[in-house]
Order: structure tokens, then sequence, then C-alpha cells
């Protein structure tokens, strides 16, 4: 079982049936059952899906075997589900009992560290870093798509991924992030704000210099990501959404 059971997805904490059923010890297809049982009840729980897709959201999951496809549960719906599960044993150090435990702490972990994010976020210094990200962001994504022009007049036939592959290589160097986010800046310190802005001229002098000496696209990007590399492995990894909002 991973660290973690609680994730964000599109914002909001949300866990997985598939760990679920693993911590509750049950069989997947089981607790499914229970939630397509009492679906109308679930989808009642829904805050931030259902005045969009009237659904509880789902994914497919891999497991040793075949993937599956999961529900993703907020913590209301978590509650209600563990409701339906009956737990024989109440000695201390019973797994179920202490899968319980860990459940409900991580939701308030999380429920914790977004409160004091948005706290963090009214600081005036958060503001202005985060303007001044967002102007330094617009120089970057302006060069990469020079670069993706640039590319394509070397005969590249998918320029058009090295934007998003540039993207996905940082957010992957510099940071630690467990789940999915609508924006992924939103949910940053000060600190990983200033961060990444350093790592993005890193990227615009990079491709800018790369352009300038007309050297070939690939080696250009293989270049540029070994600075990156070496900056992020200077800098090491933080979490988005991290203890360190306690500080």
């Amino acid at each position: 079982m991973k660290d973690s059971v609680v994730e964000i997805h599109k914002d909001e904490s949300r866990a997985g049936t598939f760990l679920i059923a693993e911590g509750f010890g049950r069989r997947h297809d089981n607790v499914i059952k229970n939630i397509i049982n009492y679906h109308d009840i679930f989808l009642s729980m829904e805050k931030t899906y259902v005045s969009v897709v009237a659904e509880v959201p789902t994914r497919k999951v891999v497991t040793k075997g075949r993937p599956v496809e999961e529900y993703l549960l907020n913590e209301e719906q978590t509650i209600f589900l563990a409701t339906l599960f009956r737990t024989s044993s109440k000695k201390p150090d019973d797994p179920i009992l202490l899968f319980k435990a860990k459940l409900a702490s991580e939701f308030v972990r999380f429920k914790e560290a977004y409160a004091l994010l948005q706290q963090h976020k009214q600081q005036p210094k958060y503001q202005i870093t985060r303007d001044a990200g967002k102007i330094v962001r617009r120089q970057t994504t302006d060069v990469m798509k020079e670069f993706v022009i640039y590319a394509e007049s070397q005969g590249s036939k998918n320029a058009n991924r090295y934007y998003s592959n540039i993207t996905r290589m940082l957010n992957g160097l510099m940071f630690i992030v467990q789940g999915k986010f609508k924006n992924v800046r939103e949910l940053m310190t000060t600190q990983q704000l200033m961060t990444v802005s350093s790592a993005e001229q890193i990227i615009d002098r990079g491709l800018k210099d790369g352009m300038s000496r007309k050297k070939y696209y690939r080696d250009i990007y293989k270049d540029v990501r070994a600075k990156v590399e070496l900056f992020a492995e200077l800098h090491g990894q933080s979490e988005v959404i991290s203890k360190q909002l306690d500080l």
C-alpha cells in the first residue's frame, strides 16, 4: 500500500476505493457494489462534480493484474462507505481500526494544509511573487512556442509535445505532486513560486541560447533538461501542499 491514501484530485481531497478496499480487508468489486447500490446517496454528497456531470468521479488504477476502475470519494462519501463495513475487532492494534485512524488523519491533514495555504496566499509577499511569476511564465511560454516552430523547421513531426514535455519535466524534477490539480501553481508556497521562476529562467535562457547558435532541436532540449536536472539536484524537491506551511 502506498504511503498516502488520500490525495488531491482537481483541488479536492479524495480517496480511491481500491486502497480503501485494501485497508478494510475487502474485495474491491464488493466495495464497488456498495457504491452502485447506494449511488444516489453517494451522488447527493458530491459538491464539486454534481453541478457539472452529476457523477462521482472515477479513474483507471493499475494493479498487479489488469487495470480496474475505481471511484474517487470525498471525505463525506468515505465516511458513509465506512459505515457500511462491520468491524468485529476493537483491539487498538487491529489493522482495520488503524487504517480508519490513518484515513481520518489524512483528510484532516489535507484540510488543515489547504486552509493554511489560503492564509499564506493573503500575504503581500506571496501576491507580489505570484504576479512576478506570471510574467516570467508568460515569457518562458513565448520562448517555448518559438522553440516549437524552430523544431518544426528542422523537421520535427511532433514539435508540439516539447511544450508540454518541458512543463512536465520541470514539475516532475522540482516538486512532489500527489494528485491532479487544475493549476499546481495555485497550491505552491512563496518559496516554491520563486524556485519555479528561477528554473523557468534557466529554461528560457537555454532555449534562446540553443536557437541563436543554430543547434539541433533535440540537442537543445537535452541541454535544457540537463541544466534543470542540475538545478533540481542542487535545490532539492519540495512537496506541494507540504508541512512547511506550518512554519
